[in-house]
């Protein structure tokens, strides 16, 4: 190269790196957005705004989530309000949709998550032992209802309850059974007792269809109970399944992977995904996991009443959840009382969990 052309050279490399420098902010990669509120919604009905509602648009409408951002890689684009801070997103329906789901959020360039708070607001089947439709329960224990080895009932062994069984064991319910490595997830106990403290004497909004449902459930008084919140589990399984025989099943599946002291309540798909990418997301510091709160809403109830069998039930509820509307106000309800007390106190609860007695 002679001596002219490396002039040029030089001059042309500092003058592209002088230029890089002294581009404009506006030019440079912009910040992670902090975002201080998500809200975890699994699907919606139609349009998100406008018509019949599914479990993200009371959100949407109500909070001002004006601000799209595109979410190609995911289900559903991602909406929010950038003046308050909260998020809100929809996984998708199953465990497969919301773990993809919580995964590709958490490690979005766009934002930042590390002091965000989470919360999944969704409806689910409710057990009527324990509460009533358009009830809202906070869970403390997320356990899977897939990840099992199956022997089909016709050739289960004559003194097996059920074929259904935990892995590494050697019959249904075997107490040596191993440490979860999948099966039962904990959130924060003190964050959802905080949670539970704060909301639990809402008075719940009780629709008047709800009371012919109700009353059909003439063996399970709580079931008959206007809407209250509550504490009690979550059992996340992407079967919808339906009927006393497989209620009873949740109940006991419950109780041994929580070592007796989860209880049960209600049914979804979503949890267990949901909090495995976030607890990844955690051990690498992209969000924090204490921060988690897991509360579900009832739409319909697990069982049928007496005098209708599981089949004709759970077709009837296909048509249409008895308690959907009133499910999804109480989700809204009781999550946004909550979502409104951290960000009105965020100078407070920005570094500091809340927790119940402090």
């Amino acid at each position: 190269m002679s001596n002219s052309r490396l002039v040029k050279f030089l001059i042309i490399s500092f003058s592209a790196i002088w230029l890089s420098a002294c581009k404009p902010e506006t030019e440079k990669k912009a910040a992670p957005i902090p975002v201080k509120f998500v809200v975890i919604t699994m699907f919606e009905i139609g349009k998100d705004e406008g018509d019949k509602a599914g479990e993200f648009q009371l959100w949407k409408e109500r909070q001002h989530l004006d601000t799209r951002f595109p979410f190609p890689n995911s289900f559903h684009d991602i909406y929010m309000n950038e003046k308050t801070g909260v998020m809100g997103i929809v996984t998708g329906i199953g465990t497969a949709h919301s773990t993809a789901a919580l995964m590709a959020l958490g490690m979005d360039p766009r934002f930042d998550f590390s002091k965000t708070y989470w919360l999944v607001a969704g409806i689910a089947g409710i057990d009527p032992e324990d509460a009533s439709i358009g009830s809202a329960a906070w869970a403390d224990y997320l356990v899977d209802g897939d990840l099992a080895h199956e022997i089909d009932a016709r050739e289960k062994p004559a003194d097996w309850e059920t074929g259904y069984f935990a892995r590494y064991t050697k019959k249904p319910y075997d107490p040596n059974k191993p440490a979860p490595t999948g099966e039962m997830y904990e959130v924060n106990h003190e964050l959802t007792e905080w949670a539970f403290q704060l909301t639990k004497d809402i008075q719940l909004p009780d629709i008047e269809s709800l009371e012919a449902t109700r009353s059909r459930y003439v063996n399970h008084p709580n079931a008959q109970r206007k809407p209250f919140v509550l504490k009690g589990d979550q059992l996340a399984a992407m079967t919808f399944w339906h009927g006393a025989i497989l209620n009873d099943w949740a109940n006991k599946w419950t109780k041994y992977w929580t070592d007796g002291k989860g209880e049960f309540v209600t049914s979804a798909m979503e949890e267990t995904g949901t909090f495995l990418s976030l607890s990844y997301l955690s051990n690498i510091g992209k969000v924090d996991k204490n921060r988690v709160m897991v509360l579900r809403t009832g739409s319909n109830y697990t069982m049928p009443p007496p005098g209708v069998t599981a089949a004709e039930n759970l077709l009837a509820e296909n048509e249409g959840y008895a308690g959907l509307d009133a499910a999804l106000e109480s989700a809204y309800i009781v999550g946004s009382t909550v979502m409104n007390e951290i960000l009105g106190h965020w100078d407070k609860y920005k570094d500091t969990i809340p927790a119940a007695g402090k």
